[in-house]
């Protein structure tokens, strides 16, 4: 037990097998299970990315001790039916037998099994009676996406009631925090240098070890502004671009005004996507794509646009059910290009082939955004990538841009500080809106998105930012997300910062025949709005990749010194004064 498991095996088997069916592990799962057999413990919590094979990491355990008779059953409990059956099937393969369909009213687990799938759901409902089955024998409890535990406090009393007699316990996640400050069970926590008390894991593998190890695939982010126009519940219409440095409510509204089916930056984005999809297909040949939708009246809108994008009609899940499980089976195991679900399918679902998604959904806690973008990282061959078209809002943008960050749970702080510090969900813009009510006017009126336009913004990978704001269905968006569907984590790099390079050029041509032009031959005033906001927002591209500053810091800055309303409303003076600074800063 000395010497390190890397030592013995590549970082990732050549090809990765059936989830939960491989019988050669990857080097850090053979580190855990050499971490865990050194102290054998009571309680291990596994710290793993999402797709890195956490799966088949804890069936090969409970092989082992199942072998030397250290245990005598198994209880697994997962967040939704659908990883009932999915631990179900992958403990199969490798020759363990658990009951996925036990109900509470059946009183006992049959003989014939080596034990049971549960969700914590289940196991809160009816806590003594799991209680009970635990000390029936010596149990090993396998608690999947541990941090549901603390979801409710009546949840993690239950899970602590039932389990508390068990032989040995393991707890899995892919991430070690939640937004609030509700304690997980069975996870110690330690006092940083703070005094924070702070998440412990026995054994953690973050993506940036996975990516560095081939055993994740790099993801592209592909983001997406464009000016947005609502009613708000007031009456007032109000208008804004995504990404600008708006307050909280303002970007909210923007955001949700986005993701309106009824107007045209959905289907923009999903046309871009399909194209993206398209490409990829070239070279992984059964690659599929995931809408994540916030709820099923958008999911069926978004899947209307897709078929009438695709000729395809794309599959809906919209229930943690038996039938939106075979529906995600079925569609695992295909190749056909879309599905559409709500956000459930955000955590575990294991389809491999998926390689390019649409983040369509308003939340934004780094616990769900980490989940979601989970489900496109699970590798089969090297030179795949991921890419993930997503709304510009500093908090989504700031997500991405610290995938590699591993971050644990911290109790000793207020639930509203820090990473979870935005939730824009419906409700969140509904309390908005209410509270800029002046008066009972606001009865009068609903939220109504009114027109939304969408635009070209930037692409991150790898910590870099790359682009500077196009049009839709201009060249500079198409040398984006046409780039190969197979490339290196390198290749991908060196190709984007070509890409960056030669629409800095074109931008440059085009600014200098504007230029050049004369008074009577100028565009129409509409035009010559829309080409100088495109213009503004590329220099302001190229300064935020110069300088690391956040596109929304460097507009409010030029408003500050030029003056002027936001650059939805700003005349076309207001524009070239703020054009002029950026070209004497860039130049400077």
């Amino acid at each position: 037990m000395g010497t390190s498991a890397a030592e013995h095996l590549s970082p990732a088997f050549p090809e990765r097998a059936a989830r939960g069916t491989a019988d050669k592990l990857r080097a850090w799962q053979e580190e855990a299970i050499e971490a865990y057999f050194e102290r054998e413990p009571r309680d291990f919590l596994v710290a793993a990315t999402p797709g890195a094979g956490k799966t088949t990491f804890a069936l090969r355990l409970v092989t082992e001790l199942l072998a030397q008779r250290k245990i005598d059953r198994v209880t697994v409990v997962a967040p939704t039916e659908h990883l009932k059956r999915q631990w179900a099937d992958a403990a199969h393969r490798v020759g363990v037998r658990l009951d996925p369909n036990f109900k509470n009213s059946q009183g006992w687990a049959g003989k014939h099994f080596h034990g049971v799938a549960l969700t914590y759901a289940q196991v809160a409902t009816r806590a003594a009676l799991h209680r009970g089955m635990t000390e029936g024998g010596r149990t090993l409890v396998i608690l999947d996406e541990v941090h549901h535990g603390g979801d409710a406090l009546s949840w993690g009393d239950a899970i602590r009631e039932a389990f508390e007699p068990a032989t040995r316990r393991l707890s899995l996640t892919g991430t070690p925090f939640r937004s609030d400050t509700s304690p997980i069970p069975f996870v110690t926590y330690y006092p940083d240098e703070h005094g924070i008390r702070t998440s412990q894991a026995d054994y953690a593998y973050g993506y940036g070890r996975a990516l560095s190890d081939g055993v994740v695939r790099p993801v592209i982010f592909m983001a997406y502004a464009g000016k947005m126009r609502w009613r708000t519940r007031t009456g007032d219409e109000m208008e804004a671009r995504l990404g600008e440095g708006d307050t909280k409510d303002v970007t909210a509204q923007a955001w949700r005004t986005a993701l309106s089916p009824e107007g045209e930056w959905i289907p923009a984005v999903l046309k871009a996507a399909n194209r993206r999809l398209t490409e990829v297909r070239r070279g992984v040949p059964d690659a599929g794509g995931l809408v994540i939708a916030t709820d099923h009246f958008a999911a069926h809108a978004y899947a209307d646009i897709l078929e009438s994008v695709t000729g395809e009609k794309p599959t809906i899940v919209l229930s943690d059910e038996k039938a939106a499980s075979d529906r995600i089976a079925d569609f695992a195991a295909s190749d056909s290009r879309w599905m559409v679900a709500v956000r459930m399918v955000s955590e575990g679902v294991d389809i491999p082939r998926l390689g390019v998604g649409v983040y369509a959904t308003s939340a934004s806690t780094p616990l769900f955004f980490a989940q979601a973008i989970g489900r496109f990282v699970r590798t089969r061959r090297r030179g795949e990538t991921a890419s993930i078209f997503l709304p510009s809002v500093p908090a989504l943008l700031a997500l991405a841009g610290t995938m590699e960050l591993q971050r644990d749970h911290a109790l000793d702080r207020d639930p509203g500080e820090g990473l979870e510090e935005i939730l824009l969900d419906d409700d969140a813009v509904d309390d908005a809106n209410r509270v800029e009510s002046a008066s009972g006017d606001a009865l009068l009126f609903d939220y109504k998105a009114l027109e939304s336009e969408a635009a070209f913004d930037r692409v991150m990978f790898d910590g870099d930012e790359f682009g500077a704001g196009a049009v839709v269905d201009s060249l500079e968006e198409l040398d984006f997300i046409g780039i190969p569907g197979l490339l290196e984590p390198e290749q991908v790099k060196e190709l984007l910062r070509h890409r960056h390079q030669r629409q800095a050029r074109r931008i440059g041509d085009r600014q200098k025949q504007i230029d050049d032009a004369k008074p009577a031959e100028q565009a129409p005033l509409y035009r010559s709005l829309k080409e100088q906001r495109t213009l503004l927002n590329s220099l302001v591209g190229m300064r935020a990749k110069g300088t690391g500053e956040p596109h929304g810091i460097i507009h409010a800055e030029l408003r500050r010194l030029a003056g002027g309303p936001a650059v939805s409303q700003a005349s076309v003076s207001q524009l070239q004064a703020r054009i002029d600074l950026l070209r004497r800063s860039l130049r400077s």
